[in-house]
């Protein structure tokens, strides 16, 4: 089945919701989600989004938080665009009838969480942000944005310019081909290439994949942010705690009581997430339970309901006052190189959200940053399209030489249990070697034909891809900074301050720019 239109945006997300919302205004839209339209990790993020709306608050200082909870490995001109066009943004969102949760006299309530100077999180429904926008921006969806779900977007195409005009896609045992003047990818990212995540269970990097195999740039793979509280029951990762809960008063405990980051970081329980992570990640390996200690939040239940009910769900009674906690992976920081625009270096491609590698977030991305990405980026993206925006002449496709149908694949749990084992919070030169030699090399990939696979198996490679990204990254960068910690180079080197591993057209690269500057039709496209 073929189907014509003017976008395809692939994932249901928030980056992709906003997007669409507004590209409407101009374009038909087609939506492509490979399960329900709020299967995704955006509808499950508990914490809010970051933004300066307060008077004693400023753009320069939340600026200035981001570059250093990422450690200064950033876009630092897309950074600024993220923080000042955010405000317009979150206005926006809020005069379009998004219910925030206000103060007694009426003001936002704005909630604090790591790395943050000062109180600036914007939360709906307490812990249910997540749901809360996600619900209102499906509700704002015109009738010409048109919404497929269960279809796994399989395959870009490309024509003759080198430019993406569609994509392939399996649903069960049918096959569609949608042509357009552009192709969004808003995916997500990759957290269940990990055993332990609070991601959705299909979270493989699928856009990642689909972009890679494509041939565009992609880049700091070797970022990956684990959270430091998952609720952990019996061996297994069931759901996120919200670091609003520190950010309210909780904080870290082992067994007997003793607070696990006195005297670690000057901002303690708010420390940015790689280093409290890492510090949870230590006490685990020390035989240690580890939990978040809830006896000094009034009126728990009532400030977080989805995690009150997570909880009792899983047998942790919160009357307790400690919830039992492990890190687990939580947003990957690399992705398709992107400008702020969702530019990538493939005309007519786009990415945006957290699939995007727009240096934003740096070595690790500062709490709540990531759906003010999705908002902001996603508007500024379409509103660009709606100004600049032309409809695609040249059709003709260019022919792939993919034949095989076999590669080497190891079993998903295997794959995850090996990469968080390796290529997890704790990195060293051994459990990478292994992991590349039990994986395909990135060149495998480009020979193999998915359009004869089942759903199932195109997913495994996905997670393959990604896996092999992460993994070869890590690997190439040999210092440690941010969420990439290495063993046996555990010290940040000047040498690698600003340097990217990059992969492009089945070749991987350490380059010394992040971008560019190309003018292609108005457009910045963003290239290293």
């Amino acid at each position: 089945m073929k189907i014509d239109t003017d976008v395809v945006i692939i994932g249901s997300g928030i980056a992709a919701l906003q997007a669409a919302r507004v590209l409407s205004q101009k374009f038909d839209v087609h939506i492509v989600t490979k399960a329900n339209i709020t299967n995704g990790s955006s509808y499950k993020a508990q914490g809010g989004i970051a933004a300066v709306t307060s008077s004693d608050d400023f753009t320069s200082l939340h600026i200035q938080d981001t570059l250093d909870a990422g450690e200064h490995h950033h876009s630092t001109e897309n950074v600024e665009a993220l923080v000042e066009k955010g405000k317009d943004a979150i206005t926006q969102l809020i005069n379009d009838q998004f219910s925030v949760d206000r103060k007694e006299d009426g003001g936002i309530s704005l909630g604090l969480e790591g790395a943050h100077s000062k109180p600036r999180i914007i939360h709906s429904g307490g812990d249910a942000t997540g749901k809360a926008l996600v619900d209102h921006l499906i509700e704002k969806l015109p009738q010409n944005v048109i919404v497929h779900e269960y279809e796994l977007a399989y395959e870009l195409l490309l024509n003759t310019s080198g430019e993406c005009i569609g994509v392939k896609t399996k649903a069960n045992a049918d096959e569609k081909i949608y042509f357009a003047s552009y192709v969004i990818l808003a995916t997500g990212g990759a957290g269940a290439i990990y055993s332990c995540t609070s991601n959705c269970s299909d979270s493989y990097g699928d856009g990642i994949a689909l972009a890679f195999l494509a041939g565009a740039k992609i880049a700091d793979m070797e970022f990956v942010q684990f959270h430091p509280s998952l609720l952990y029951i019996d061996g297994k990762s069931k759901g996120l705690v919200s670091e609003a809960v520190r950010g309210a008063g909780g904080y870290f405990v082992d067994e007997s009581g003793r607070k696990v980051m006195e005297g670690v970081h000057p901002l303690g329980d708010l420390a940015p997430r790689h280093i409290t992570a890492y510090e949870m990640y230590k006490e685990r390996e020390k035989g240690n339970e580890v939990y978040i200690d809830i006896s000094q939040i009034v009126d728990f239940e009532k400030k977080f309901p989805t995690i009150t009910k997570l909880c009792e769900e899983n047998g942790i009674s919160i009357s307790h006052k400690r919830i039992p906690i492990a890190p687990g992976s939580h947003f990957l920081m690399g992705g398709v190189v992107a400008d702020c625009f969702g530019h990538t270096s493939i005309p007519r491609l786009l990415a945006v959200g957290e699939v995007a590698c727009t240096g934003v977030h740096g070595a690790n991305r500062l709490a709540s940053n990531s759906l003010l990405e999705g908002i902001t980026f996603g508007r500024l993206m379409a509103e660009n399209l709606l100004k600049y925006g032309t409809k695609q002449k040249n059709f003709q496709q260019i022919q792939t030489n993919r034949r095989t149908n076999s590669l080497e694949l190891l079993p998903a749990h295997t794959v995850q249990n090996e990469m968080l084992a390796h290529a997890g919070i704790l990195r060293d030169r051994e459990g990478l070697n292994r992991l590349v030699k039990i994986l395909p090399t990135h060149e495998q990939y480009f020979t193999i034909d998915l359009s004869k696979l089942t759903r199932k198996k195109i997913e495994l490679i996905f997670m393959h891809i990604s896996s092999t990204l992460v993994a070869t990254s890590a690997l190439t960068r040999k210092e440690s900074r941010g969420a990439h910690i290495r063993k046996d180079y555990p010290l940040k080197d000047d040498y690698w301050k600003k340097k990217w591993v990059v992969f492009e057209k089945g070749k991987l690269n350490v380059k010394d720019e992040l971008y560019e500057q190309n003018q292609i039709t108005n457009n910045v496209k963003a290239v290293f």
